[in-house]
């Protein structure tokens, strides 16, 4: 992996059985891999240092995943991957809804999770990523995308997002006109092979919707084509 001992993973659970064997593989992949144990230590070290990707338990003592992803997010966009023992469609989606990137059902193999730990990382901006790579502009609808610094922005106001909704709107953007099938999004946005829910994508379409909503873009800029999927409309003149 490319420059993995400069990135830190926060592992969050209160069974040490498990952050001692998931922080274990993340060392042996290259990776700094801090532990905590319940949801108040988790916020706490999530703001006192620059993780690069959170591993987040839902079952903790004191609050719980969802409540410590809450807070992180409203400080952070780092990337949480949720682990849980619920794995029914809802408690995915409520995750998802909360700003979690990923949500890996346990019990999991650690193949599967290093891989969606990689895809995570491959999809978050690097330091000094912008000055390496130059700078690639996308500009749709008066929405701008940095590709390489991974930013945002809309008539000046920056577009605060997720790298999952960074990617997700670069993919609308690069196929503006085009309608777009879910499958098609989770393969191509995130590179997603293995078997998901496509309501995976509905999920972070509402939450992308929210924010482009929040700089004063109006949402139905993402079109719903029924039956099939989303289509990103070119030239669109609506400001709320």
């Amino acid at each position: 992996m490319e420059e993995s001992s400069e990135q830190r993973i926060l592992v969050v659970d209160d069974e040490r059985s498990i952050t001692d064997f998931v922080s274990f593989n993340l060392t042996k992949e290259g990776y700094k891999a801090d532990v905590a144990n319940d949801g108040d230590t988790a916020v706490e070290m999530a703001r006192a240092t620059n993780y690069d990707l959170i591993i987040l338990d839902v079952m903790l003592p004191g609050i719980d995943g969802y409540e410590v992803c809450r807070r992180i997010r409203a400080k952070s966009n780092v990337p949480v991957l949720f682990l849980s023992a619920r794995d029914t469609e809802l408690d995915k989606v409520v995750g998802l809804e909360l700003g979690g990137d990923d949500y890996l059902a346990k019990p999991f193999g650690i193949r599967e999770l290093l891989a969606r730990v990689h895809a995570l990382l491959r999809r978050a901006p690097q330091g000094g990523q912008a000055e390496e790579e130059g700078t690639r502009l996308l500009e749709v609808s008066g929405i701008t995308l940095d590709e390489a610094a991974h930013r945002a922005t809309y008539k000046g106001k920056e577009i605060e997002l997720t790298p999952r909704e960074f990617e997700l709107l670069l993919t609308l953007m690069n196929h503006a006109g085009t309608v777009l099938g879910r499958e098609q999004l989770l393969k191509e946005a995130w590179d997603w092979q293995y078997v998901v829910e496509t309501k995976t994508v509905d999920t972070h379409i509402k939450r992308l919707r929210d924010k482009l909503s929040g700089v004063g873009l109006d949402p139905s800029v993402i079109e719903t084509v029924r039956g099939y999927g989303y289509r990103f409309v070119k030239d669109f003149k609506g400001a709320k």
